[in-house]
């Protein structure tokens, strides 16, 4: 192989790996400040998940009062507030597997012998994780016969290449004339919550089959434990 072609193929290499370098280096971040800050990680998480779901609520409310009481509006608030959607759905899905918020039936389950429920346990945070990988990149189903495009990551990256904008969504005019950027935003800075929120997710996956091979933890799902906790406040609830 010569010179110039080792260097362009070294560099496709690159193009094509660096999402998945930055997605590490995220989860990297998240482990080395849980180690020195748990608390501090799940407040960011709450406050992320807050902030988001207050844009949605101010943004929707602000459109109602302008188009009802001053016949105007902002073109691009649906497609804003979908985007933030996204993002909460996205962001919360991996905090919610953390927490052991996602809802859950576990009756059968806890017919099983205790060594067998706890199989079952493991085998659904791995399922969490399969979900999360195919999802993420599914190219590698290839090798297994199936038909795929390639995942988050792949159309991530296309939409990065291309660089086409949101159908609503536009730069302030004062930005596109002193930065030069494009008249609508990139759909990739949108989309950007999709490998950030499944890496997320994984690896939140991985933290649950390690907590509950230790022992530390039941169940991916709050399935008993809501119903736990129902009853640990009942007199709570009465009053």
């Amino acid at each position: 192989m010569s010179r110039p072609l080792a260097i362009w193929t070294k560099g496709n290499v690159m193009t094509a790996y660096w999402p998945y370098l930055g997605i590490l280096v995220i989860i990297g971040i998240f482990i080395l400040a849980e180690r020195r800050w748990p608390e501090g990680v799940t407040r960011f998480e709450e406050n992320v998940l807050a902030t988001l779901l207050a844009l949605i609520t101010l943004v929707s409310f602000s459109q109602v009062i302008a188009r009802y009481g001053f016949n105007s509006g902002w073109g691009g608030a649906l497609e804003f507030t979908r985007i933030l959607f996204a993002w909460m759905i996205l962001f919360g899905m991996s905090y919610g597997l953390k927490t052991g918020m996602h809802l859950g039936v576990d009756a059968l389950l806890r017919l099983f012998p205790q060594k067998l429920f706890k199989a079952f346990a493991i085998f659904g945070a791995f399922c969490c994780l399969l979900y999360a990988i195919i999802l993420l990149s599914s190219g590698w189903l290839a090798f297994f016969g199936a038909d795929t495009k390639g995942g988050a990551m792949t159309y991530w990256q296309t939409m990065f290449k291309v660089g086409i904008g949101l159908d609503d969504l536009r730069y302030p005019v004062w930005m596109q004339e002193s930065l030069g950027v494009q008249e609508r935003v990139q759909r990739w800075i949108a989309y950007l919550i999709l490998p950030i929120g499944l890496g997320l997710f994984a690896f939140r996956a991985i933290q649950a089959m390690i907590a509950i091979w230790r022992g530390e933890r039941e169940m991916v799902i709050a399935g008993h434990e809501a119903e736990d906790l129902v009853a640990e406040n009942r007199d709570v609830l009465k009053d």
